[in-house]
């Protein structure tokens, strides 16, 4: 395997950087079951205490108490604020001084949606000096009507099998889901190519609850590639060039086959490593981002699309 690769995948972003926790890190468990056990243990899924929230309105109460013991004043996502592996940890131990423990309280805990998970992982294996990336797609496992939501997960090595393993956190994927068969999830760039190709039906993807369209499966292929590249952006940040639909809908047909060129490149993303990061450090469009508080107005002095 490239060893300059390798490399890459051992440093952190601003978001997997575990340099306030990094001894910390080290510390906990090895054995993959057992962290992603123990990761899981200190959160609590947005739609998870909604569906908890649901149950107590319709009857009363609700089957797991979720929504009883989070109090109603709190945050009921944090995604808009922990974007950060450290900052997710240091609520964890703002709210219970022992940090990372199995039996932390409902009322304690974090409310976060899988990107985060897979941020907060993959930087824990970073300090343990594993190589590790997330990526970014969708899941059949969480439905039983045929329907792919997104769904974010994480690629490490293992460097005495010499390979990439697929490791899902959410134990939704099934008893092996620390070493999970790699066609058991939905990449976005085979979604991309099959959906254009008229292969693949667009409506069987989601994200969120609703939101669907091949301006949606444009936005995931950039969180994929951006997470490719060490750069775990949030659901919130959007290239600048297609920010809207307006945008994306006028693109040009040149526009959409870069994007297809770009999904064909990652398809085999350890292959195409070299050209994906030239892209990554050479293409203002597929860089220059959208987020809540910057928009088009701010890149008015970069010509995006040269």
């Amino acid at each position: 395997m490239n060893k300059e690769m390798l490399d890459f995948y051992l440093k952190t972003s601003m978001y997997t950087n575990y340099e306030p926790y990094k001894e910390y890190y080290k510390s906990l468990p090895n054995d993959m079951e057992e962290l992603t056990d123990l990761i899981l243990s200190q959160t609590i899924h947005r739609t998870e205490l909604r569906r908890s929230r649901k149950e107590q309105l319709e009857q009363g109460k609700s089957h797991d108490h979720v929504s009883e013991e989070y109090p109603w004043w709190k945050y009921i996502s944090h995604d808009d604020i922990l974007l950060t592996a450290p900052a997710i940890t240091a609520e964890l131990f703002r709210q219970d001084e022992r940090g990372f423990t199995k039996n932390r309280e409902i009322r304690h805990k974090v409310v976060i949606t899988c990107r985060y998970v897979a941020v907060l992982l993959a930087s824990i294996l970073k300090a343990k000096g594993i190589p590790c990336r997330v990526r970014s797609g969708f899941a059949s496992y969480f439905t039983e009507d045929g329907k792919y939501i997104d769904h974010w997960i994480i690629e490490y090595y293992n460097k005495d099998e010499n390979r990439w393993i697929t490791c899902d956190p959410d134990k939704n994927s099934g008893k092996d889901h620390t070493d999970m068969p790699h066609k058991n999830f939905a990449w976005i760039a085979e979604i991309w190519l099959n959906v254009r190709s008229g292969k693949d039906d667009i409506n069987k993807y989601i994200h969120g609850s609703s939101f669907q369209g091949l301006n949606m499966l444009a936005y995931s292929l950039f969180f994929d590639f951006h997470a490719l590249m060490g750069d775990e952006i949030s659901y919130l940040f959007m290239p600048s060039y297609i920010d809207d639909d307006n945008e994306f809908f006028n693109l040009t047909k040149e526009d959409l086959k870069d994007l297809d060129d770009l999904a064909t490149l990652m398809l085999e993303p350890n292959k195409n490593f070299d050209e994906l990061r030239y892209l990554f450090y050479n293409d203002k469009k597929f860089r220059i981002l959208n987020t809540p508080l910057i928009s088009d107005n701010e890149h008015l002095e970069i010509e995006i699309n040269n």
